[in-house]
């Protein structure tokens, strides 16, 4: 079946010495793996590597075989151009960490046009604005949305969030944040990438992400902590 889709890059990994397997998110089937030859090659047969960084987003047309193998690009170009996310350290950090939490969130080909329109146009917003740093926070708490475990939203004034059943609670257990990370939890909830973004302080986000991997880890089982973890917290450290 021939596809024409945008599609954003969720990861690259090298193959041998030229090739690589390119893991992308696509508008019109999910997720999908290409093969590309000749990646690192010279010449009129090498693929730009441009187009393989964290979160590119593309337009491609390929053969969809749809067997669990392996596909192939047939055209390829970008579809959006990032001005500051390659250019920028901490943008680029986060891009990459953003990348490996939806590498590891997505396992089935499931198609959802409306959460491709959202992350696609969190990214461009991520690119043209300078208040960034809360920027992973908040896309991993509207992950929670479309992978089925965001925060039940009726629970306004109490004082422990219980992270096992996703409610706010007076009754404390072990499955519960403290008072004061619930406090945290709450206003990262309320936060938009809208809203003034220097509602935290470095510590406060620090604590917010090991937060934000315990509640992933908790509630999906094939979640893993990306590599970059500790790289994005040395970004927000000082």
């Amino acid at each position: 079946m021939q596809i024409k889709s945008k599609a954003i890059v969720l990861s690259a990994l090298k193959y041998q010495e030229k090739s690589l397997i390119v893991k992308c998110f696509t508008e019109e089937v999910g997720m999908v793996s290409f093969f590309v030859r000749n990646a690192f090659a010279k010449g009129k047969s090498a693929q730009k590597m441009a187009y393989f960084q964290p979160l590119t987003i593309l337009e491609i047309d390929f053969v969809y075989k749809n067997k669990g193998g392996l596909e192939y690009f047939k055209e390829i170009k970008v579809a959006q151009v990032y001005h500051d996310i390659y250019y920028n350290y901490n943008k680029n950090c986060i891009a990459i960490f953003i990348g490996e939490v939806l590498h590891s969130v997505f396992r089935e080909p499931v198609v959802d046009k409306e959460f491709f329109a959202f992350l696609e146009t969190a990214l461009l917003w991520f690119d043209t604005h300078d208040e960034v740093a809360n920027f992973h926070l908040i896309l991993m708490t509207e992950l929670t949305k479309y992978f089925g475990f965001y925060p039940a939203q009726d629970g306004k004034g109490k004082l422990y969030f219980n992270y096992e059943e996703g409610v706010f609670t007076d009754r404390f257990s072990p499955c519960c944040f403290d008072e004061q990370p619930t406090l945290l939890f709450r206003k990262l909830l309320e936060l938009g990438f809208s809203n003034d973004q220097k509602i935290f302080n470095n510590g406060d986000r620090k604590r917010l992400l090991s937060m934000l991997i315990g509640y992933y880890e908790l509630h999906l089982s094939e979640f893993r902590k990306p590599n970059s973890l500790e790289v994005l917290k040395e970004v927000f450290s000082v």
